[in-house]
């Protein structure tokens, strides 16, 4: 089995990358990445210019496979923000709550049918010999006034996806959530591509 280090540091991420590829039944060990280890900057202009980013780094410093991602939530009234700036919305340091409270004050005066927006992810697998492949998921949704449910993270108590049954990400269980989301969508492709790599 070919081992891949999870190039995230966060642990709800984490969590959700390797439920979707555990359920895709790949031949492969996923080793969470290094508390140890520096932060990555996220300085690309796009999401997969930071999923890159992040599994190169990873790549050089571990010898191994990496697997990363990057998520925006692009909001129409917003003009697509916060996008690449989504985790740290309402500043480096901020949290979950201080990044919903924050978008929820810039939308206050958008009227429901305006408040479309979608869920955005890339992820990247990267070999130390430069090998790589990549994949997008997306979800379109809206944002509600309010935050509503208890699981999840993020943006989720404030996502409601279009071809669900209204209710939040956040009010969802694990599995439904990652029977429709944006990053189980971009995985699951990106397992495909990883089979077919590793079969050669």
């Amino acid at each position: 089995m070919t081992t891949f280090v999870v190039a995230t540091a966060n642990p709800d991420k984490a969590v959700e990358i390797g439920a979707v590829l555990h359920d895709c039944q790949l031949p492969i060990t996923l080793v969470p990445r290094d508390p140890s280890l520096p932060e990555v900057d996220e300085s690309g202009a796009t999401l997969e210019d930071n999923a890159r980013l992040k599994a190169i780094d990873v790549c050089t410093r571990t010898g191994h496979p990496a697997i990363a991602d990057d998520t925006g939530l692009e909001v129409d009234a917003l003009d697509g923000a916060p996008g690449v700036y989504s985790a740290r919305f309402a500043g480096d340091d901020a949290s979950y709550a201080d990044n919903v409270q924050l978008l929820l004050e810039k939308l206050h005066d958008v009227p429901d049918d305006r408040r479309t927006a979608r869920f955005a992810t890339v992820a990247v697998a990267r070999w130390p010999d430069g090998r790589e492949i990549a994949a997008l998921g997306t979800v379109d949704g809206h944002i509600l006034t309010e935050p509503r449910g208890t699981g999840g993270f993020g943006y989720d108590p404030v996502f409601v996806p279009d071809d669900g049954d209204g209710r939040t990400f956040a009010e969802m269980s694990r599995e439904e959530k990652d029977a429709c989301s944006h990053r189980a969508r971009a995985f699951r492709t990106l397992a495909d591509g990883l089979r077919a790599v590793l079969e050669q």
